[in-house]
């Protein structure tokens, strides 16, 4: 492992410390702050994410996340998605099966507890 490999890795350590410190101060800043008003609190947490977004993205496993983001939008496009009439046709069929599974459950229920009261009596 090379000393340039081995630096990013305490940098990155370090760079996590701060992200998990910005989070934590944004938490804390929310919560001594909740007497301000909400548009404000909620810029300031806003800056904060940004912030602490962008010292994660500079560290080795933040770009492999954010890469692994983008490879995830490009799968989800290549995604066929149903038509509103096969979805609505799906959901239809799932109706009609679970309302039949709930009769033919209901009919054996009964069938039993009649049969359960014929032998007790």
């Amino acid at each position: 492992m090379s000393a340039k490999a081995e630096d990013a890795g305490r940098l990155d350590g370090l760079k996590w410390v701060l992200v998990t410190l910005i989070v934590a101060g944004g938490v804390g800043g929310n919560i001594y702050f909740s007497g301000e008003s909400l548009l404000y609190r909620v810029i300031a947490l806003l800056v904060l994410a940004l912030i602490a977004g962008f010292i994660a993205y500079s560290t080795a496993k933040g770009a492999a996340f954010f890469e692994l983001l983008k490879g995830a939008r490009t799968e989800i496009r290549k995604v066929v998605w149903p038509s509103r009439q096969e979805s609505t046709q799906t959901t239809l069929i799932v109706v009609a099966f679970v309302v039949v599974a709930a009769l033919i459950l209901w009919g054996l229920d009964t069938l039993l507890g009649w049969l359960a009261s014929m032998v007790i009596g």
